[in-house]
């Protein structure tokens, strides 16, 4: 958090394939990897293309999330269904330390690419649906904070839930 380009518009990607997007997305997935993060968004390393990966198996950050298939997903659009919305605890790798209660849509349905261009059409819920949210978020330059509602409920880790391991974000 700081850094300006966390705050910009990504640009959409043109050309899939590429030895360079590929490149990205394996960079992307060793940093998400090795901070045993949910997702990853480009601009979180300082790229600022319209790229996301997320994916949950047994994660120590979130030890009580439902699976979320690995995904590469490049210009995202995200379409809500319904209007439910629910509150739930965000941590994020760009906010290391800090957790804040984020409202989210509970159901909606993303569409776009995976590396090679070929297309992705889901709908989810749940946890699901937050981290694509979340990660979705980064690409136009917001952090989970702006949107909470209620900043007292943003707070450091290790003090709102002692002895849940969170990496350094």
């Amino acid at each position: 958090m700081g850094d300006p380009r966390l705050l910009e518009v990504s640009r959409k990607i043109e050309a899939f394939g590429t030895p360079e997007l590929l490149a990205l997305i394996e960079d992307m997935r060793d940093t998400m990897v090795h901070l045993d993060g949910a997702g990853l968004a480009a601009p979180q390393i300082g790229v600022l293309q319209r790229v996301v990966i997320f994916g949950v198996r047994r994660n120590p950050r979130y030890p009580d999330a439902e699976e979320v298939p690995e995904t590469v997903l490049i210009n995202p659009l995200i379409e809500t269904l319904g209007s439910e919305i629910e509150e739930g605890w965000e941590g994020c790798l760009s906010v290391p330390g800090l957790r804040g209660l984020v409202p989210r849509y509970l159901r909606l349905r993303y569409r776009g690419a995976d590396q090679f261009g070929a297309p992705i059409d889901r709908i989810v819920d749940g946890f699901h649906a937050r981290v694509v949210q979340h990660e979705c978020d980064h690409l136009d330059g917001i952090l989970y904070p702006m949107r909470m509602p209620d900043l007292s409920k943003l707070g450091f880790t290790d003090v709102l839930f002692p002895g849940l391991q969170d990496s350094e974000d």
